[in-house]
């Protein structure tokens, strides 16, 4: 089912500064794996290296036409992808949109996962204690694949790998 409401772009060098203060507010941060305020040097180093790597993609998320979050592919192979994303905090909840943009983020990455990447098999890594963003996952499908610990800031934490695979077309005869 396409949603007409949200769409996803390519970030462009315009849109580092504006991501940049989305990726480090304080409720995007405490759910990455990466927990420090991000600084201009490490935004920018990370923005060239994902430029250079044909297994990575960054897109912008827009949900009814406003810019409203970031979806991150990487791992990219045949039939493979891998995923993460973050929304506009602020953004989303001053324009009353919150759940509306949660659901159209990940409605938009399956569908470009799936149609213009041409994965079979989609997986993202969420920390055991994001309760929100897993039962999200849940209700698109994605189950459960493993556990495991990883160091989030020297500490160890809890990591949930995820997994959707690309729904059949087959028709019945």
């Amino acid at each position: 089912m396409s949603d007409t409401k949200s769409d996803l772009r390519p970030l462009d060098d315009a849109d580092l500064g504006v991501v940049l203060g989305w990726r480090n507010h304080p409720r995007v941060r405490e759910s990455s794996f990466t927990t420090h305020a991000i600084g201009w040097a490490e935004h920018r180093a990370w923005w060239a290296a994902v430029r250079l790597d044909p297994a990575r993609e960054v897109l912008v998320y827009r949900h009814d036409g406003v810019a409203s979050g970031v979806v991150a592919f990487e791992h990219v192979r045949p039939g493979h992808a891998e995923w993460g994303f973050y929304l506009d905090v602020e953004g989303v909840e001053e324009r009353g949109q919150t759940l509306a943009a949660w659901l159209g983020i990940e409605r938009a990455a399956i569908a470009h996962a799936f149609d213009a990447r041409g994965a079979a098999v989609l997986e993202g890594h969420v920390l055991a204690d994001n309760h929100a963003v897993l039962s999200l996952h849940r209700r698109f499908g994605f189950t459960e694949v493993e556990r495991y610990t990883r160091a989030v800031d020297g500490a160890p934490r809890q990591v949930v790998r995820v997994r959707l695979a690309k729904p059949s077309t087959k028709e019945s005869a």
